[in-house]
């Protein structure tokens, strides 16, 4: 890493080529979306510690979703709007190292905890008799705690192996953020075993979960499908939608970034993309949990009838 350093300091964000103008605009819609991000996060987060109704194994993981989305937004989009409010793109070597790493085990975390909440979807519809017993806070624990684990292992595994790179030039980042594909195009060594790595992660991380969801769904569907009463069926089938938007935006955008080969003509687009993931997915599990959600909007209803009687 001091070799690393002494040969370059920094690297240059080079994002969109944009007037000062334009810059401030971006400004002030990029703040306005990362404070809603943090708003709408902190709601779901306050209403599931304040209602005991709440206390459940899907509530439990949503929380943990919530979280994810908020340091996720966190470790990229304060730095981004630092850029356009300075008009400067610079990033120095240390803090684009911790950037890469919170950027890649917060995205890896959610990967995994999408998957844990199919897995409780699974049992509640498939074996409700058995839910308690299975999904219980033990076990509900010990899949959170492996998640942020798995997470931040595979994302310092990564930068580890970066950091290995020497880094002698150009030192333009075609990127917003430090985002590790294109940092490694700018070392100066081999980067196969990186890239190796890299899609290693992204089957272990991106296919195999969607794999296990996908067939976790089949079978709640044709459980839904077995479900005599229609309200019935309606209650079960909108306990799962709400993850399944969820599920299929972030996977979607996810292995078009990190699956699909990489080549100049698609680098302009990826990075429009990745933009785009990193304002709106966090905003995306709120909307779609609270608008989708009745519990939610009932313990949203009944914090505001508590603040009204005080």
């Amino acid at each position: 890493m001091e070799g690393n350093q002494s040969q370059i300091a920094e690297f240059i964000l080079v994002g969109f080529q944009l007037s000062e103008g334009l810059e401030l605009l971006l400004f002030g819609i990029f703040s306005l979306l990362y404070t809603v991000n943090l708003l709408a996060n902190g709601m779901i987060l306050g209403l599931i510690c304040l209602d005991p109704r709440l206390h459940s194994p899907m509530y439990f993981f949503l929380s943990h979703l919530a979280l994810i989305d908020i340091f996720y937004a966190s470790s990229n989009l304060p730095s981004l709007l630092a850029n356009l409010a300075k008009h400067k793109k610079t990033i120095s070597f240390v803090p684009c190292n911790l950037q890469m790493l919170l950027i890649f085990s917060f995205g890896s975390v959610e990967c995994l905890i999408l998957l844990a909440m199919s897995y409780d979807r699974y049992v509640a519809i498939c074996h409700p008799l058995q839910y308690t017993v299975i999904m219980n806070w033990r076990v509900c624990s010990i899949l959170a705690v492996a998640c942020w684990v798995c997470g931040f292992a595979l994302a310092l595994v990564q930068v580890i192996l970066l950091l290995r790179l020497p880094f002698c030039g150009p030192q333009k980042v075609n990127h917003f953020f430090c985002e590790i594909r294109s940092v490694l195009k700018l070392a100066c060594g081999d980067i196969w075993i990186n890239e190796m790595f890299l899609f290693a992660d992204g089957v272990l991380i991106l296919v195999g979960p969607l794999a296990l969801m996908l067939v976790s769904y089949m079978r709640i569907l044709w459980a839904i499908l077995k479900i005599r009463s229609k309200e019935g069926r309606k209650k079960a089938f909108s306990t799962c939608s709400s993850h399944l938007c969820v599920v299929g935006f972030y996977f979607g955008i996810a292995m078009i970034v990190y699956m699909v080969p990489d080549n100049s003509q698609r680098e302009e687009h990826l990075k429009i993309l990745f933009l785009f993931y990193a304002l709106f997915n966090p905003l995306l599990n709120p909307l779609v949990y609270s608008v989708r959600n009745a519990q939610v909007k009932a313990a949203f209803h009944r914090v505001l009838q508590k603040k009204g009687t005080v």
